[in-house]
Protein backbone atom coordinates (compact mmCIF):
# COMPACT_ATOMS: atom_id res chain seq x y z
CA UNK A 1 0.00 0.00 0.00
CA UNK A 2 1.46 3.36 -1.06
CA UNK A 3 2.07 6.35 1.22
CA UNK A 4 -0.78 8.80 1.76
CA UNK A 5 -0.05 12.12 -0.03
CA UNK A 6 0.96 14.94 2.34
CA UNK A 7 -1.90 17.23 1.28
CA UNK A 8 -4.36 14.41 2.09
CA UNK A 9 -2.87 14.08 5.58
CA UNK A 10 -3.25 17.84 6.06
CA UNK A 11 -6.88 17.64 4.92
CA UNK A 12 -7.63 14.78 7.33
CA UNK A 13 -6.03 16.69 10.25
CA UNK A 14 -7.98 19.80 9.36
CA UNK A 15 -11.21 17.78 9.24
CA UNK A 16 -10.63 16.30 12.69
CA UNK A 17 -9.67 19.70 14.08
CA UNK A 18 -12.88 21.23 12.78
CA UNK A 19 -14.86 18.25 14.11
CA UNK A 20 -13.38 18.77 17.57
CA UNK A 21 -14.15 22.49 17.53
CA UNK A 22 -17.77 22.14 16.47
CA UNK A 23 -18.83 18.87 18.07
CA UNK A 24 -16.82 18.57 21.28
CA UNK A 25 -19.16 19.28 24.21
CA UNK A 26 -18.63 22.60 26.01
CA UNK A 27 -16.60 21.61 29.08
CA UNK A 28 -15.86 25.03 30.63
CA UNK A 29 -19.37 25.46 31.99
CA UNK A 30 -19.79 27.54 35.09
CA UNK A 31 -22.24 27.56 37.99
CA UNK A 32 -23.96 30.95 37.95
CA UNK A 33 -26.22 32.24 40.72
CA UNK A 34 -28.67 34.86 39.42
CA UNK A 35 -30.52 37.36 41.62
CA UNK A 36 -32.78 39.22 39.17
CA UNK A 37 -35.26 42.08 39.39
CA UNK A 38 -38.83 41.30 38.32
CA UNK A 39 -40.91 43.06 35.66
CA UNK A 40 -39.33 44.49 32.52
CA UNK A 41 -35.85 44.04 34.06
CA UNK A 42 -36.42 40.28 34.04
CA UNK A 43 -37.24 40.36 30.31
CA UNK A 44 -33.73 41.37 29.33
CA UNK A 45 -32.09 39.27 32.07
CA UNK A 46 -33.89 36.21 30.72
CA UNK A 47 -32.52 36.85 27.21
CA UNK A 48 -29.01 36.86 28.66
CA UNK A 49 -29.74 33.62 30.54
CA UNK A 50 -30.94 31.98 27.32
CA UNK A 51 -27.55 32.67 25.76
CA UNK A 52 -25.63 31.47 28.82
CA UNK A 53 -27.72 28.28 28.92
CA UNK A 54 -27.02 27.68 25.22
CA UNK A 55 -23.30 27.95 26.00
CA UNK A 56 -23.57 25.17 28.58
CA UNK A 57 -23.63 27.07 31.87
CA UNK A 58 -25.59 25.86 34.88
CA UNK A 59 -27.90 28.59 36.16
CA UNK A 60 -29.78 29.00 39.44
CA UNK A 61 -32.28 31.84 39.79
CA UNK A 62 -33.52 33.24 43.09
CA UNK A 63 -37.18 34.28 42.92
CA UNK A 64 -39.87 35.22 45.42
CA UNK A 65 -43.13 33.31 45.81
CA UNK A 66 -45.07 36.43 44.73
CA UNK A 67 -43.13 37.02 41.49
CA UNK A 68 -45.20 37.86 38.42
CA UNK A 69 -42.73 37.08 35.61
CA UNK A 70 -40.08 34.64 36.87
CA UNK A 71 -41.52 31.15 36.52
CA UNK A 72 -40.63 28.38 38.94
CA UNK A 73 -40.21 25.76 36.21
CA UNK A 74 -37.90 26.58 33.32
CA UNK A 75 -35.59 24.65 30.98
CA UNK A 76 -33.05 27.47 31.38
CA UNK A 77 -32.46 27.40 35.11
CA UNK A 78 -33.12 25.81 38.48
CA UNK A 79 -35.24 28.11 40.60
CA UNK A 80 -34.73 28.88 44.29
CA UNK A 81 -38.01 30.21 45.66
CA UNK A 82 -38.02 32.48 48.69
CA UNK A 83 -41.31 32.88 50.54
CA UNK A 84 -42.71 36.41 50.50
CA UNK A 85 -45.95 37.60 52.07
CA UNK A 86 -46.05 40.94 50.24
CA UNK A 87 -46.60 41.44 46.52
CA UNK A 88 -44.28 44.16 45.20
CA UNK A 89 -46.33 44.18 41.99
CA UNK A 90 -49.40 45.36 43.89
CA UNK A 91 -47.34 48.12 45.49
CA UNK A 92 -46.02 49.11 42.06
CA UNK A 93 -49.50 49.09 40.51
CA UNK A 94 -50.80 51.45 43.21
CA UNK A 95 -47.86 53.76 42.60
CA UNK A 96 -48.36 53.71 38.81
CA UNK A 97 -52.07 54.51 39.12
CA UNK A 98 -51.32 57.49 41.40
CA UNK A 99 -48.70 58.79 38.96
CA UNK A 100 -51.05 58.41 35.99
CA UNK A 101 -53.62 60.68 37.67
CA UNK A 102 -50.99 63.36 38.22
CA UNK A 103 -49.49 63.10 34.71
CA UNK A 104 -52.81 64.04 33.12
CA UNK A 105 -52.27 67.61 34.39
CA UNK A 106 -49.51 70.16 33.92
CA UNK A 107 -47.04 69.71 36.77
CA UNK A 108 -46.58 72.62 39.18
CA UNK A 109 -43.72 72.98 41.66
CA UNK A 110 -46.01 71.81 44.47
CA UNK A 111 -47.04 68.78 42.41
CA UNK A 112 -43.38 68.01 41.68
CA UNK A 113 -42.54 67.89 45.39
CA UNK A 114 -45.63 65.77 46.05
CA UNK A 115 -44.56 63.36 43.29
CA UNK A 116 -41.04 63.22 44.70
CA UNK A 117 -42.34 62.41 48.18
CA UNK A 118 -44.55 59.57 46.86
CA UNK A 119 -41.71 58.32 44.67
CA UNK A 120 -39.34 58.22 47.63
CA UNK A 121 -41.91 56.52 49.87
CA UNK A 122 -42.56 53.85 47.21
CA UNK A 123 -38.88 53.08 46.78
CA UNK A 124 -38.16 52.85 50.49
CA UNK A 125 -41.08 50.41 50.90
CA UNK A 126 -39.99 48.37 47.87
CA UNK A 127 -36.34 48.09 48.98
CA UNK A 128 -37.48 47.14 52.48
CA UNK A 129 -39.59 44.32 51.05
CA UNK A 130 -36.71 43.09 48.88
CA UNK A 131 -34.40 43.11 51.91
CA UNK A 132 -37.02 41.14 53.85
CA UNK A 133 -36.90 38.50 51.10
CA UNK A 134 -33.09 38.37 51.38
CA UNK A 135 -33.42 37.93 55.14
CA UNK A 136 -35.43 34.76 54.44
CA UNK A 137 -32.31 33.34 52.79
CA UNK A 138 -29.96 34.36 55.59
CA UNK A 139 -32.34 32.97 58.22
CA UNK A 140 -32.67 29.59 56.48
CA UNK A 141 -29.52 27.61 57.40
CA UNK A 142 -30.33 24.75 55.03
CA UNK A 143 -30.79 27.04 52.04
CA UNK A 144 -27.70 29.05 52.96
CA UNK A 145 -25.59 25.90 53.27
CA UNK A 146 -26.92 24.69 49.92
CA UNK A 147 -25.80 27.94 48.29
CA UNK A 148 -22.34 27.53 49.80
CA UNK A 149 -22.05 23.83 48.90
CA UNK A 150 -23.03 24.41 45.25
CA UNK A 151 -19.75 26.31 44.79
CA UNK A 152 -21.00 28.95 42.41
CA UNK A 153 -18.46 30.70 40.20
CA UNK A 154 -20.12 34.09 40.37
CA UNK A 155 -23.29 36.03 41.18
CA UNK A 156 -25.06 37.78 38.30
CA UNK A 157 -27.53 40.40 39.50
CA UNK A 158 -29.43 43.52 38.51
CA UNK A 159 -28.38 46.13 41.10
CA UNK A 160 -31.55 48.21 40.77
CA UNK A 161 -32.23 46.10 43.87
CA UNK A 162 -29.23 45.60 46.15
CA UNK A 163 -30.13 42.18 47.56
CA UNK A 164 -28.00 40.22 45.07
CA UNK A 165 -25.02 42.49 45.75
CA UNK A 166 -25.24 41.84 49.51
CA UNK A 167 -25.62 38.09 48.95
CA UNK A 168 -22.51 38.00 46.73
CA UNK A 169 -20.54 39.70 49.49
CA UNK A 170 -21.76 37.18 52.07
CA UNK A 171 -20.89 34.21 49.83
CA UNK A 172 -17.51 35.80 48.89
CA UNK A 173 -18.22 35.32 45.18
CA UNK A 174 -17.18 37.41 42.16
CA UNK A 175 -19.92 39.82 41.15
CA UNK A 176 -21.18 40.71 37.66
CA UNK A 177 -23.84 43.41 37.28
CA UNK A 178 -26.44 43.49 34.52
CA UNK A 179 -26.99 47.17 35.06
CA UNK A 180 -28.21 50.57 34.14
CA UNK A 181 -29.88 51.51 37.41
CA UNK A 182 -28.59 51.03 40.93
CA UNK A 183 -30.39 51.60 44.22
CA UNK A 184 -29.83 55.36 43.86
CA UNK A 185 -30.23 56.26 40.20
CA UNK A 186 -27.95 55.76 37.22
CA UNK A 187 -24.96 53.49 37.77
CA UNK A 188 -22.18 55.67 36.34
CA UNK A 189 -22.46 58.14 39.20
CA UNK A 190 -20.88 55.71 41.71
CA UNK A 191 -18.58 54.11 39.15
CA UNK A 192 -16.70 56.86 37.33
CA UNK A 193 -16.05 60.61 37.54
CA UNK A 194 -19.30 62.34 36.54
CA UNK A 195 -18.86 66.12 36.19
CA UNK A 196 -22.26 67.75 36.60
CA UNK A 197 -21.26 70.51 34.17
CA UNK A 198 -21.95 68.24 31.18
CA UNK A 199 -23.38 64.97 32.52
CA UNK A 200 -27.14 65.23 33.13
CA UNK A 201 -28.60 63.53 36.19
CA UNK A 202 -31.14 60.84 35.38
CA UNK A 203 -33.87 60.09 35.92
CA UNK A 204 -35.75 63.35 36.15
CA UNK A 205 -33.58 66.27 35.08
CA UNK A 206 -34.63 66.20 31.42
CA UNK A 207 -31.27 67.73 30.44
CA UNK A 208 -28.68 67.02 27.75
CA UNK A 209 -24.89 67.28 27.76
CA UNK A 210 -25.16 70.90 26.57
CA UNK A 211 -26.26 72.94 29.60
CA UNK A 212 -26.37 76.68 30.16
CA UNK A 213 -25.87 78.25 33.59
CA UNK A 214 -29.48 77.82 34.80
CA UNK A 215 -29.57 74.22 33.57
CA UNK A 216 -26.38 73.42 35.48
CA UNK A 217 -28.05 74.79 38.60
CA UNK A 218 -31.02 72.50 37.91
CA UNK A 219 -28.67 69.56 37.34
CA UNK A 220 -26.93 70.10 40.69
CA UNK A 221 -30.30 70.36 42.44
CA UNK A 222 -31.41 67.04 40.92
CA UNK A 223 -28.11 65.46 41.96
CA UNK A 224 -28.73 66.74 45.51
CA UNK A 225 -32.18 65.14 45.35
CA UNK A 226 -30.62 61.78 44.42
CA UNK A 227 -28.15 62.08 47.30
CA UNK A 228 -31.05 62.95 49.61
CA UNK A 229 -32.84 59.80 48.42
CA UNK A 230 -29.71 57.84 49.38
CA UNK A 231 -30.14 58.88 53.00
CA UNK A 232 -33.39 56.89 53.09
CA UNK A 233 -32.54 53.86 50.94
CA UNK A 234 -28.92 53.38 52.08
CA UNK A 235 -29.83 52.62 55.73
CA UNK A 236 -32.16 49.80 54.58
CA UNK A 237 -29.12 47.97 53.20
CA UNK A 238 -26.75 49.17 55.92
CA UNK A 239 -28.92 47.34 58.45
CA UNK A 240 -28.65 44.15 56.37
CA UNK A 241 -24.87 44.51 56.13
CA UNK A 242 -24.48 45.17 59.85
CA UNK A 243 -26.56 42.11 60.70
CA UNK A 244 -25.18 39.57 58.25
CA UNK A 245 -21.81 40.79 56.86
CA UNK A 246 -18.77 40.57 59.11
CA UNK A 247 -17.32 44.03 59.61
CA UNK A 248 -20.37 45.69 58.06
CA UNK A 249 -20.51 47.43 54.68
CA UNK A 250 -22.52 49.91 52.69
CA UNK A 251 -24.36 49.35 49.42
CA UNK A 252 -22.36 51.88 47.38
CA UNK A 253 -19.00 50.31 48.32
CA UNK A 254 -20.37 46.86 47.47
CA UNK A 255 -21.41 48.11 44.03
CA UNK A 256 -17.98 49.63 43.49
CA UNK A 257 -16.39 46.27 44.36
CA UNK A 258 -18.18 44.54 41.46
CA UNK A 259 -15.85 42.78 39.02
CA UNK A 260 -17.70 43.60 35.79
CA UNK A 261 -20.47 46.06 34.91
CA UNK A 262 -22.52 44.91 31.90
CA UNK A 263 -24.04 48.29 31.14
CA UNK A 264 -27.35 48.30 29.25
CA UNK A 265 -26.47 51.42 27.29
CA UNK A 266 -23.99 52.67 24.71
CA UNK A 267 -22.76 55.95 23.32
CA UNK A 268 -24.93 55.77 20.22
CA UNK A 269 -27.85 56.22 22.62
CA UNK A 270 -26.32 57.99 25.62
CA UNK A 271 -24.18 61.11 25.91
CA UNK A 272 -20.37 60.58 26.09
CA UNK A 273 -18.91 60.50 29.59
CA UNK A 274 -15.93 59.09 31.57
CA UNK A 275 -15.97 55.35 32.18
CA UNK A 276 -13.88 52.52 33.66
CA UNK A 277 -12.03 49.41 32.35
CA UNK A 278 -14.44 46.97 33.99
CA UNK A 279 -17.47 48.33 32.09
CA UNK A 280 -18.77 46.55 28.97
CA UNK A 281 -21.48 48.47 27.11
CA UNK A 282 -24.16 46.02 25.96
CA UNK A 283 -26.99 48.38 25.00
CA UNK A 284 -29.41 46.58 22.68
CA UNK A 285 -28.01 43.14 23.54
CA UNK A 286 -31.59 41.79 23.54
CA UNK A 287 -32.04 42.69 19.85
CA UNK A 288 -31.70 40.12 17.07
CA UNK A 289 -32.74 39.85 13.44
CA UNK A 290 -36.54 39.88 13.18
CA UNK A 291 -38.30 36.53 12.95
CA UNK A 292 -41.33 35.86 10.68
CA UNK A 293 -44.64 37.05 12.12
CA UNK A 294 -47.54 34.68 12.86
CA UNK A 295 -49.56 34.19 9.65
CA UNK A 296 -52.60 36.21 10.80
CA UNK A 297 -50.43 39.13 11.91
CA UNK A 298 -48.38 38.99 8.70
CA UNK A 299 -51.60 39.13 6.67
CA UNK A 300 -52.78 42.19 8.60
CA UNK A 301 -49.43 43.95 8.14
CA UNK A 302 -49.30 43.22 4.42
CA UNK A 303 -52.87 44.48 3.97
CA UNK A 304 -51.58 47.99 4.72
CA UNK A 305 -50.02 48.17 1.28
CA UNK A 306 -47.76 51.15 0.61
CA UNK A 307 -49.06 53.17 3.56
CA UNK A 308 -47.38 50.88 6.07
CA UNK A 309 -48.13 50.17 9.73
CA UNK A 310 -47.89 52.09 13.02
CA UNK A 311 -47.34 50.11 16.23
CA UNK A 312 -48.09 51.40 19.72
CA UNK A 313 -47.12 49.97 23.10
CA UNK A 314 -46.70 51.58 26.51
CA UNK A 315 -44.75 48.75 28.13
CA UNK A 316 -45.44 46.27 30.91
CA UNK A 317 -46.38 48.59 33.78
CA UNK A 318 -49.19 50.59 32.13
CA UNK A 319 -52.11 48.45 31.04
CA UNK A 320 -54.27 51.33 29.84
CA UNK A 321 -54.39 55.11 29.53
CA UNK A 322 -57.23 57.38 30.75
CA UNK A 323 -60.42 56.60 28.83
CA UNK A 324 -60.73 60.05 27.21
CA UNK A 325 -57.10 59.88 26.05
CA UNK A 326 -57.65 56.45 24.55
CA UNK A 327 -60.70 57.75 22.65
CA UNK A 328 -58.70 60.69 21.24
CA UNK A 329 -55.84 58.43 20.11
CA UNK A 330 -58.22 55.86 18.58
CA UNK A 331 -60.08 58.53 16.59
CA UNK A 332 -56.79 59.86 15.15
CA UNK A 333 -55.69 56.35 14.16
CA UNK A 334 -59.11 55.64 12.58
CA UNK A 335 -58.74 58.59 10.19
CA UNK A 336 -55.26 57.58 8.98
CA UNK A 337 -54.50 55.48 5.87
CA UNK A 338 -51.98 53.34 7.80
CA UNK A 339 -52.87 50.16 9.62
CA UNK A 340 -52.28 50.23 13.39
CA UNK A 341 -51.31 47.51 15.87
CA UNK A 342 -51.94 48.71 19.43
CA UNK A 343 -51.02 46.80 22.58
CA UNK A 344 -53.82 47.77 24.96
CA UNK A 345 -55.45 45.78 27.77
CA UNK A 346 -58.18 48.19 28.76
CA UNK A 347 -61.67 48.74 27.42
CA UNK A 348 -61.82 49.13 23.64
CA UNK A 349 -62.65 52.73 22.70
CA UNK A 350 -65.89 53.54 20.90
CA UNK A 351 -63.86 55.49 18.30
CA UNK A 352 -61.81 52.43 17.28
CA UNK A 353 -61.38 52.24 13.50
CA UNK A 354 -61.38 49.19 11.23
CA UNK A 355 -57.71 49.84 10.47
CA UNK A 356 -56.68 49.32 14.12
CA UNK A 357 -55.91 45.96 15.67
CA UNK A 358 -55.90 45.95 19.49
CA UNK A 359 -53.94 43.13 21.13
CA UNK A 360 -52.99 42.05 24.66
CA UNK A 361 -49.49 41.16 23.50
CA UNK A 362 -47.45 41.55 20.34
CA UNK A 363 -44.03 40.34 19.13
CA UNK A 364 -42.57 43.84 19.40
CA UNK A 365 -39.05 43.10 18.16
CA UNK A 366 -40.29 41.11 15.15
CA UNK A 367 -42.74 43.87 14.27
CA UNK A 368 -40.11 46.60 14.59
CA UNK A 369 -37.88 44.62 12.26
CA UNK A 370 -40.61 44.30 9.60
CA UNK A 371 -40.16 46.62 6.57
CA UNK A 372 -43.83 47.66 6.71
CA UNK A 373 -43.49 49.37 10.12
CA UNK A 374 -43.29 53.15 9.66
CA UNK A 375 -43.53 54.52 13.23
CA UNK A 376 -43.43 53.37 16.85
CA UNK A 377 -45.60 55.09 19.49
CA UNK A 378 -43.85 54.20 22.75
CA UNK A 379 -43.45 55.16 26.40
CA UNK A 380 -39.66 55.32 26.27
CA UNK A 381 -38.55 52.33 28.34
CA UNK A 382 -34.90 51.37 27.90
CA UNK A 383 -35.70 48.13 26.06
CA UNK A 384 -38.11 49.74 23.59
CA UNK A 385 -35.79 52.67 22.83
CA UNK A 386 -32.82 50.34 22.19
CA UNK A 387 -35.00 48.18 19.94
CA UNK A 388 -36.19 51.22 17.97
CA UNK A 389 -32.54 52.16 17.38
CA UNK A 390 -31.54 48.64 16.36
CA UNK A 391 -34.37 48.26 13.83
CA UNK A 392 -34.30 51.88 12.68
CA UNK A 393 -37.92 52.89 13.40
CA UNK A 394 -38.71 56.55 14.30
CA UNK A 395 -40.50 57.12 17.61
CA UNK A 396 -43.37 59.24 18.86
CA UNK A 397 -42.74 59.16 22.60
CA UNK A 398 -45.31 59.45 25.41
CA UNK A 399 -43.14 59.33 28.56
CA UNK A 400 -44.93 58.41 31.78
CA UNK A 401 -42.45 58.00 34.65
CA UNK A 402 -39.03 56.77 35.84
CA UNK A 403 -36.36 57.27 33.14
CA UNK A 404 -38.70 57.35 30.16
CA UNK A 405 -38.56 61.08 29.41
CA UNK A 406 -34.75 61.09 29.63
CA UNK A 407 -34.52 58.07 27.30
CA UNK A 408 -36.76 59.69 24.70
CA UNK A 409 -34.91 62.99 25.06
CA UNK A 410 -31.72 61.27 23.88
CA UNK A 411 -33.51 60.18 20.70
CA UNK A 412 -35.18 63.56 20.24
CA UNK A 413 -31.83 65.37 20.55
CA UNK A 414 -30.54 63.23 17.70
CA UNK A 415 -33.57 63.97 15.54
CA UNK A 416 -34.96 60.42 15.73
CA UNK A 417 -38.01 60.95 17.96
CA UNK A 418 -40.64 63.47 18.99
CA UNK A 419 -41.93 63.74 22.57
CA UNK A 420 -45.52 64.51 23.50
CA UNK A 421 -46.48 64.66 27.19
CA UNK A 422 -49.59 62.89 28.46
CA UNK A 423 -51.34 66.08 29.57
CA UNK A 424 -50.75 67.59 26.10
CA UNK A 425 -52.51 64.78 24.24
CA UNK A 426 -55.68 65.68 22.39
CA UNK A 427 -56.86 64.84 18.89
CA UNK A 428 -54.93 67.71 17.25
CA UNK A 429 -51.62 67.35 19.11
CA UNK A 430 -51.50 63.58 18.73
CA UNK A 431 -52.35 63.77 15.03
CA UNK A 432 -49.66 66.39 14.40
CA UNK A 433 -47.10 64.30 16.30
CA UNK A 434 -47.86 61.08 14.43
CA UNK A 435 -47.86 62.78 11.03
CA UNK A 436 -44.60 64.60 11.75
CA UNK A 437 -42.82 61.35 12.60
CA UNK A 438 -44.42 59.57 9.62
CA UNK A 439 -43.97 62.15 6.88
CA UNK A 440 -40.87 64.13 7.90
CA UNK A 441 -38.12 62.04 6.33
CA UNK A 442 -35.49 63.40 8.72
CA UNK A 443 -36.83 61.21 11.56
CA UNK A 444 -36.40 58.00 9.57
CA UNK A 445 -33.02 59.12 8.23
CA UNK A 446 -31.71 59.94 11.71
CA UNK A 447 -32.94 56.76 13.37
CA UNK A 448 -31.49 54.65 10.58
CA UNK A 449 -28.19 56.47 10.96
CA UNK A 450 -28.24 55.55 14.67
CA UNK A 451 -29.08 51.98 13.70
CA UNK A 452 -26.07 51.87 11.39
CA UNK A 453 -23.78 53.18 14.13
CA UNK A 454 -25.22 50.73 16.67
CA UNK A 455 -24.66 47.72 14.40
CA UNK A 456 -21.13 48.77 13.37
CA UNK A 457 -19.28 47.04 16.23
CA UNK A 458 -16.41 44.53 16.16
CA UNK A 459 -18.28 42.30 18.64
CA UNK A 460 -22.02 42.09 19.19
CA UNK A 461 -23.32 43.32 22.59
CA UNK A 462 -24.48 39.79 23.48
CA UNK A 463 -21.05 38.32 22.69
CA UNK A 464 -19.47 41.02 24.86
CA UNK A 465 -21.78 40.14 27.72
CA UNK A 466 -21.09 36.40 27.59
CA UNK A 467 -17.35 36.94 27.08
CA UNK A 468 -17.00 38.99 30.26
CA UNK A 469 -19.14 36.62 32.33
CA UNK A 470 -16.98 33.70 31.20
CA UNK A 471 -13.84 35.82 31.74
CA UNK A 472 -14.80 36.24 35.40
CA UNK A 473 -15.43 32.48 35.66
CA UNK A 474 -12.05 31.65 34.10
CA UNK A 475 -10.06 34.08 36.25
CA UNK A 476 -12.08 33.88 39.48
CA UNK A 477 -12.92 37.55 39.26
CA UNK A 478 -11.44 40.66 37.63
CA UNK A 479 -10.01 42.84 40.42
CA UNK A 480 -7.23 44.12 38.12
CA UNK A 481 -9.86 46.04 36.12
CA UNK A 482 -11.39 47.68 39.16
CA UNK A 483 -10.29 51.09 40.41
CA UNK A 484 -9.37 51.33 44.08
CA UNK A 485 -10.56 54.94 44.24
CA UNK A 486 -13.65 53.96 46.20
CA UNK A 487 -11.47 52.88 49.13
CA UNK A 488 -10.09 56.41 49.49
CA UNK A 489 -11.69 58.96 51.81
CA UNK A 490 -13.37 61.81 49.93
CA UNK A 491 -10.71 64.36 50.87
CA UNK A 492 -7.94 62.09 49.54
CA UNK A 493 -9.90 61.33 46.35
CA UNK A 494 -10.12 65.06 45.60
CA UNK A 495 -6.52 65.64 46.83
CA UNK A 496 -7.73 68.17 49.36
CA UNK A 497 -5.18 66.86 51.87
CA UNK A 498 -2.39 67.36 49.30
CA UNK A 499 -3.69 70.82 48.45
CA UNK A 500 -3.83 71.74 52.13
CA UNK A 501 -0.26 70.45 52.62
CA UNK A 502 1.05 72.43 49.63
CA UNK A 503 -0.74 75.62 50.68
CA UNK A 504 0.57 75.21 54.23
CA UNK A 505 4.12 74.49 52.99
CA UNK A 506 4.17 77.50 50.65
CA UNK A 507 2.69 79.71 53.37
CA UNK A 508 5.31 78.57 55.90
CA UNK A 509 8.10 79.02 53.34
CA UNK A 510 6.95 82.53 52.45
CA UNK A 511 6.62 83.38 56.13
CA UNK A 512 10.19 82.14 56.78
CA UNK A 513 11.57 84.13 53.83
CA UNK A 514 9.70 87.21 55.04
CA UNK A 515 10.99 86.67 58.59
CA UNK A 516 14.61 86.28 57.40
CA UNK A 517 14.46 89.42 55.27
CA UNK A 518 12.82 91.35 58.07
CA UNK A 519 15.50 90.17 60.49
CA UNK A 520 18.30 91.14 58.10
CA UNK A 521 16.88 94.56 57.28
CA UNK A 522 16.15 95.31 60.91
CA UNK A 523 19.71 94.28 61.87
CA UNK A 524 21.19 96.41 59.08
CA UNK A 525 19.11 99.36 60.24
CA UNK A 526 20.33 98.97 63.80
CA UNK A 527 23.99 98.67 62.69
CA UNK A 528 23.67 101.86 60.62
CA UNK A 529 22.36 103.81 63.58
CA UNK A 530 25.22 102.57 65.77
CA UNK A 531 27.87 103.71 63.22
CA UNK A 532 26.31 107.19 62.97
CA UNK A 533 26.71 107.61 66.70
Amino acid sequence: MGAVPLHHVGGICLFFSMFQIFFTPYTDAGNILVYPVDGSHWINMKILLEELHARGHNISVIRTSTTWYITEKSPLYTSITVKSDTDVKALLNDFVQDQMKVLQKRTSLLTFFSLTKKFLSFFVQAHTLWCDALSQIFEDPNLLQSLIDTQYDLVLTDPAVGAGVVLAKYLKLPLVLNVRWITSGEGHFVLAPSPLSYIPVIPGSGLTDKMDFSQRIKNILFYSLIKYQDTFIGPVYDAMCEKYIEGGCDIVSLLQEADIWLFRSNFVFDFPRPTMPNVAYIGGFQCRPAQPLPPDLEEFVQSAGGHGVIIMSLGTYVENLPEETVDEIASVFAAMPQKVIWRHKGKHPSTLGNNTLMVDWMPQKDLLGHPQIKAFVAHGGTNGVQEAIYYGVPVLGIPLFFDQYDNLLRLQERGAAKIILLHEICGDTFERGVKEVLYNDSYRYNIQRLSSLHRDQPVTPMDQATFWIEYVIRHKGAPHLRTEAYRMPWYSYHCLDVLLFLITSVTVLLFLVFAVFRFLFCRKGRNGKLKQK
